[in-house]
């Protein structure tokens, strides 16, 4: 009996992975930075804090982002 063929699934292209993740991390950076947004109109100590860590959140997103952007450029040889 013949050993059954396993296919196995194409690697995906890094350059279209990182693309995707890029795009996953802007989109969050948006959401959060909206999220940041929101939270000024509450006036307590404990929502200026939250809001704050949000908003540096939103910037890790947005800053990792653009490091992914740039490892795409590279790849493409841009």
């Amino acid at each position: 009996m013949k050993a059954a063929l396993r296919l196995r699934p194409a690697r995906p292209d890094p350059v279209e992975g990182l693309r995707a993740h890029c795009a996953a991390l802007r989109a969050h950076a948006d959401r959060l930075a909206a999220a940041a947004g929101e939270l000024e109109r509450q006036d307590s100590p404990h929502a200026a804090a939250f809001r704050a860590e949000v908003a540096a959140l939103a910037e890790r997103c947005a800053t990792a982002a653009s490091g992914l952007a740039l490892a795409v450029a590279r790849l493409q040889g841009r």
